[in-house]
């Protein structure tokens, strides 16, 4: 049994419950308490999601700022789609692009992959080891750095310190 998986699936499973009911009722948060810790115990007794995961300060403060970039990104893919719907007769160039990472994590590479799809004008197809093909919807570069650069990177550095 990982003590580290229980607690990570804890926690996850925990603000889930806590997202859900939206209420900070004393009965409400000890039944999550214990739904969590039960199903985390019978759930995650032998699984290895969250061996990759660093359970450091370092991480847990750069995973507040992966949010907060995240959403960053969100907003400026938003209002990009947006403008390029609302005038038709702006140009588009969509394309897939092949893009590198260098991070190692499988969970961490699942995270950008799932972060590119979530932004509007970008859609992860494939994933080859070190290669992620992306459909992009205005490619800016055709050259694997240039887009590396373009789609990746923003996330990629944060990533790496928390999956390490």
């Amino acid at each position: 049994m990982k003590i580290k998986n229980i607690f990570v699936s804890f926690l996850v499973i925990m603000i889930g419950w806590m997202l859900l009911t939206w209420s900070l009722d004393m009965s409400s948060v000890l039944l999550g308490i214990g739904i969590s810790l039960a199903l985390s115990i019978v759930l995650c007794n032998s699984c290895t999601l969250f061996n990759e995961i660093n359970l450091t300060p370092k991480a847990f403060a750069y995973f507040f700022w992966y949010i907060i970039v995240f959403m960053i990104e969100l907003v400026k893919a938003n209002i990009d789609v947006t403008r390029r719907v609302l005038s038709p007769s702006m140009p588009i160039n969509p394309g897939i692009v092949k893009v590198e990472t260098t991070l190692k994590s499988k969970m961490a590479r699942l995270i950008l992959a799932n972060s590119i799809t979530l932004t509007p004008g970008t859609f992860t197809i494939e994933i080859n080891d070190d290669a992620m093909y992306i459909h992009w919807i205005d490619v800016e570069s055709e050259d694997v750095e240039g887009a590396t650069n373009a789609i990746v990177r923003k996330f990629e550095k944060l990533l790496e310190v928390m999956y390490g």
